[in-house]
């Protein structure tokens, strides 16, 4: 028998896949209730819109959208996109560029690709997004986690890690943190720009969640403060119309996203054309902007009655952070308890979320948190599978 394993590659020969799939294969079990993934609620979905939208650019346009596309993306959504991001402060029209991409993690992916050697340093928030997480891996790179506080990433941390280690790259998704739901401070993100200039670094900002905010006031992108070319910008179309799209962007200065480009030229050849005129036919012909509200006023509905079935039926031991956007809750127990084996506890309930092990940097070792979310259930079923965790905890923390 070949033995496969002997010849892969060094890159990828220590990736796992990730939990977090391998939790969703267990959930065709009937009536489970999950907290598990991170996806918007299917209701949302203007479904008969863009199936109308679709028809008519099959029909009208199809010689386009059916054709191969241009790497940088279908140019009148970029345009769109560009000038979005600019009202908002987002890019210097001189010295950045704006390209489409085949959802944000495709964002990540042609970042790392174009910046990260075997070895080179990431600074990672921890706990972080897996999906990140796992990119670096695969480029060999050299995690480095640091503690996300109340207000984000512990800054005095940060600067003690730059001052002892040899770090390339800061990664961070400061809006509506994934897994925890944390904003970052504008301090620590007026902070963050002054240490990347210190030490000569690049920050990669994820922001998928940003138009996600239903209490609260906006802060800042690190990238509307970028006076360097230090920050590339990640976004997607992912979170607030339709995953199955696969739509993001990316903002950058335009030195690296040549190489960007040229990396997803070998990777996909150009995003789903379909895809990208879908999205522009919506975000031209509808109010974007109504759609987002409506978006957060169903979630901001369903995090408060997360929060408070938590607070009802939660031990009290158990410590979880308050959005003011975005997807996630994350929750932490005290240190002796493993939230896997709480997990499989759970699933004997028909509950599922995800254990914190998974967002660690190091994530052999034992979490005591895990992540809820709250955006892809109803109510009732939040306060029934909250309650369901309640018990599980209950009885787990009681021996």
């Amino acid at each position: 028998m070949n033995n496969i394993k002997s010849k892969l590659s060094d890159k990828v020969v220590h990736l796992e896949a990730s939990a977090i799939r391998e939790i969703f294969k267990l959930l065709g079990k009937p009536g489970i209730i999950s907290f598990a993934g991170g996806a918007p609620a299917p209701e949302m979905f203007p479904t008969d819109r863009l199936a109308e939208i679709a028809r008519n650019v099959i029909r009208d346009q199809g010689s386009v959208a059916l054709q191969y596309g241009v790497t940088e993306g279908y140019a009148p959504l970029v345009e769109w996109v560009k000038t979005r991001l600019l009202s908002q402060g987002i890019g210097n029209p001189e010295t950045d560029g704006y390209i489409t991409v085949s959802g944000g993690q495709q964002g990540i992916d042609l970042a790392a690709h174009s910046l990260i050697n075997p070895g080179d340093g990431v600074v990672c928030e921890q706990p972080g997004f897996i999906g990140g997480l796992n990119t670096f891996r695969s480029y060999n790179a050299e995690l480095v986690g640091v503690p996300v506080q109340d207000d984000g990433m512990d800054m005095d941390e940060l600067k003690n890690i730059l001052k002892a280690k040899k770090i390339k790259l800061i990664y961070t998704i400061p809006t509506f943190q994934n897994p925890t739901g944390i904003t970052m401070s504008l301090e620590k993100r007026k902070r963050l720009l002054e240490l990347a200039s210190r030490y000569d670094l690049m920050i990669l900002e994820d922001n998928p969640y940003q138009d996600l905010r239903f209490a609260g006031e906006p802060v800042a992108t690190l990238k509307s403060m970028d006076t360097e070319g230090r920050v590339v910008y990640c976004g997607s179309f992912t979170k607030i119309l339709a995953p199955g799209v696969r739509v993001g962007f990316v903002c950058a200065p335009n030195e690296l996203l040549e190489k960007m480009i040229i990396c997803k030229q070998t990777s996909d050849v150009h995003t789903n054309v379909v895809g990208q005129m879908l999205v522009y036919e919506y975000v031209t012909q509808n109010s974007i902007d109504e759609h987002i509200a409506n978006l957060c006023a169903l979630y901001g509905k369903r995090c408060r009655k997360m929060l408070e079935c938590i607070e009802n039926y939660f031990p009290k031991e158990v410590t979880f952070t308050r959005p003011q956007g975005g997807l996630f809750i994350f929750c932490t127990m005290p240190e002796k308890y493993d939230s896997k084996e709480i997990m499989q506890m759970a699933l004997q309930k028909n509950v599922a979320f995800v254990p914190g092990a998974t967002t660690m940097v190091d994530d052999k070792k034992k979490c005591s948190s895990f992540r809820l979310n709250y955006s892809n259930m109803s109510s009732e079923k939040i306060e029934i599978g909250i309650k369901l965790l309640g018990s599980v905890l209950y009885s787990a923390m009681n021996g």
